[in-house]
């Protein structure tokens, strides 16, 4: 028996094109990922120093791993202080007196 073929995608990679297995309702998402990859290493090709593929899909995967993390904390450090704005926010509507029915 043969499997069933899965869904693939081409993508392009410092000008070399691969085929990636991905559902339809991913293509536009892998894509942009690989438009996004591609500028990385065209980036760091473009300098000149470093001229092996692997070599620069390993550098460009650790700078876009670097700016994800930075994003991450970025992320949290947001939220702690939506946190933090929160809870001052709540304790001073606490602490205001309530008036009665009769004014």
């Amino acid at each position: 028996m043969t499997e069933p073929t899965r869904p693939t995608t081409e993508i392009t990679l410092l000008e070399r094109s691969y085929s990636i297995a991905c559902p339809p309702e991913e293509q536009d998402k892998l894509e942009r990922a690989a438009r996004y990859l591609d500028r990385a290493m065209q980036g760091i090709h473009s300098r000149g120093r470093v001229i092996d593929r692997e070599k620069i899909a390993i550098m460009a995967a650790l700078n876009i791993a670097h700016e994800l993390l930075e994003a991450l904390d970025d992320q949290r450090a947001g939220e702690a202080n939506l946190n933090a704005l929160t809870a001052r926010l709540e304790k001073a509507l606490d602490d205001v007196p309530t008036r009665g029915a009769g004014g």
